[in-house]
């Protein structure tokens, strides 16, 4: 179980993260969703020990968050951040190669599979620029994956894709929960919240205003003004 637990942030005078407390269990998808600004991104940082908080703690079965190895909690970047000069295939074992010490034929054969998985066996030797949006999207998600995190988290998955591929995503997305990872996703893209099985958490000023399950937000008045503006 993910564990949040009032957890601030502040850069200077401007308060991002205020007083959040949440928690997600292995196979569940949490969606915070929000406008610009309102510190969903940074709550994905915060979980990825990208960034300190200044109060609350976040545990994994209890274990703090900054005592957790560098691959337990994946991430999913909005831009992608795949290695541009770097093949599909080596995107992925260079970090299974680096941060979990596999040998080379074995990192080799984890990414081919995991290649086959997303549907970009046949790219492989193609460079990121090669790749469409979804393709990067996939092999970025490959990658975090390679790692065997327990956690994943993505950060406005639909934002770089054309709108058509919002249910491709949305699919990738349920697949992982339905392999046991806790996933967390930010996003603007109030079409993920209809196209999920989820728990959303709706983010105003660095707050949890409002929280409901996917299902049932008909129930949660400012998730639905959000969804519906």
């Amino acid at each position: 179980m993910l564990q949040i637990k009032g957890v601030s942030k502040a850069y200077g005078k401007k308060v991002v993260l205020d007083d959040i407390t949440m928690s997600v269990a292995p196979g569940d998808i949490a969606l915070m969703i929000g406008g610009s600004g309102t510190g969903k991104s940074t709550l994905l940082r915060v979980l990825c020990n990208l960034e300190s908080v200044d109060a609350g703690v976040i545990t994994l079965d209890g274990v703090a968050v900054d005592t957790f190895h560098d691959h337990t909690v994946g991430m999913v970047f909005q831009q992608f951040h795949l290695f541009d000069h770097l093949s599909a295939l080596r995107n992925i074992t260079l970090a299974l190669e680096k941060v979990l010490h596999t040998p080379k034929n074995d990192a080799d054969t984890i990414a081919h599979a995991l290649l086959e998985k997303y549907g970009l066996a046949d790219k492989a030797s193609c460079i990121p620029s090669q790749l469409s949006g979804g393709q990067k999207q996939r092999l970025a998600i490959a990658r975090a994956v390679a790692l065997k995190p327990r956690v994943i988290c993505m950060d406005e998955p639909t934002s770089a894709l054309d709108p058509s591929l919002t249910a491709t995503i949305a699919t990738t997305i349920e697949e992982l929960a339905a392999e046991g990872y806790i996933v967390v996703v930010a996003s603007h893209d109030t079409a993920l919240v209809e196209k999920l099985h989820c728990t959303v958490h709706l983010m105003e000023d660095g707050k949890i205003v409002e929280s409901a399950l996917s299902q049932e937000i008909a129930s949660a008045p400012q998730i639905q003004a959000f969804v519906s503006h």
